[in-house]
């Protein structure tokens, strides 16, 4: 049996921050979760918060080189732990987020608080620091527009439809055509899906995501996307990645197969192109069971505890 999701993945990984437009940062990490900022006139907006406040706090030092500006917002784009818990660090004065994400904090944060620290132990640096959820403390159904004051643009949040979750969110400037997608697209990294709605994410969702027309793309994970052709070449390796698990779930269910013939069916299929990407072994167990309980009528995703998450992955890993 492989060691459980990632907790043997404990080396340190090479942090790059990419200046990508002026006043526009990213901060990728050979595939751990992405971060960035976004410069107003006389504010900041940064996105996503990392597992922990110790972990972010990193993150501000290095942006502090290139500005001193407070942190007026912190944009969510959705509410899973390791993108979210490190939030006081900030000190924003407004925490934004999908109206979605914060009923989701609300009905499974305490759960997947644990589920994610007990997968990902490396990312939960100086876990003891983190002083309780997250909570927004500003939502929107649809569109929120910041504007950046000066002749910055403005910052675009928008929800596209069900994807990853019921409440991602991207962020779009709208002066450089950069957007941050969060965990909606992944720059050769593979997706978790967990909470997903695949149907929906690989269809509509998506679809209204390429629709904006990036000419730099931030994903989840991975290394940032330059250009049309790579923005929407990552955008197509998540739906193929997403086609795939469909196709494949569902022909095991119609045949009247298990769960665990569904993963190794799912596995061989995606091994090639995509198994040498991060976390694909830890993701996939996770990934199947949500399709296989999307695809038997399962509406909403179950809610992942640290016990199911042992359970799920003895089952299909072993």
């Amino acid at each position: 049996m492989t060691s459980f999701a990632s907790s043997a993945d404990l080396g340190e990984k090479e942090q790059t921050l990419e200046v990508l437009a002026e006043g526009v940062y990213a901060l990728t990490a050979e595939g751990d979760p992405n971060i960035g900022a976004i410069e107003g006139e006389d504010f900041v907006v940064c996105f996503e918060a990392l597992a922990t406040p110790v972990a972010a706090q990193s993150w501000l030092e290095k942006l502090r080189q290139h500005t001193d500006k407070p942190v007026r917002y912190l944009i969510l784009s959705h509410y899973h732990a390791v993108r979210v818990l490190g939030a006081s660090a900030f000190d924003a004065e407004t925490i934004v987020a999908h109206e979605n994400t914060f009923a989701l904090i609300e009905e499974r944060g305490k759960e997947d608080w644990a589920s994610e620290f007990g997968r990902m132990p490396r990312l939960a640096k100086q876990a003891d620091s983190v002083p309780d959820l997250t909570w927004p403390t500003m939502t929107f159904s649809d569109k929120l527009t910041i504007d950046l004051g000066g002749d910055r643009g403005n910052l675009v949040l928008q929800y596209h439809g069900r994807g990853h979750t019921e409440g991602d969110v991207t962020a779009w400037v709208d002066k450089h055509k950069i957007l941050f997608a969060g965990d909606l697209v992944e720059a050769q990294a593979a997706l978790y899906t967990g909470d997903a709605f695949h149907r929906d994410w690989a269809g509509k969702t998506l679809d209204n995501v390429k629709a904006l027309g990036a000419e730099v793309l931030i994903g989840g994970r991975g290394a940032v996307s330059h250009g049309q052709d790579a923005v929407n070449a990552a955008i197509e390796q998540t739906r193929g990645f997403l086609a795939v698990m469909i196709r494949e779930v569902g022909a095991v269910q119609q045949r009247g197969g298990t769960l665990k013939q569904a993963f190794e069916a799912t596995h061989e299929a995606l091994h090639e192109q995509y198994g040498h990407w991060p976390i694909f072994e830890h993701c996939l167990p996770f990934d199947v069971s949500r399709v296989w309980d999307e695809l038997s009528g399962i509406e909403r995703p179950v809610i992942w505890t640290a016990e199911r998450d042992r359970e799920v992955w003895d089952q299909l890993q072993s």
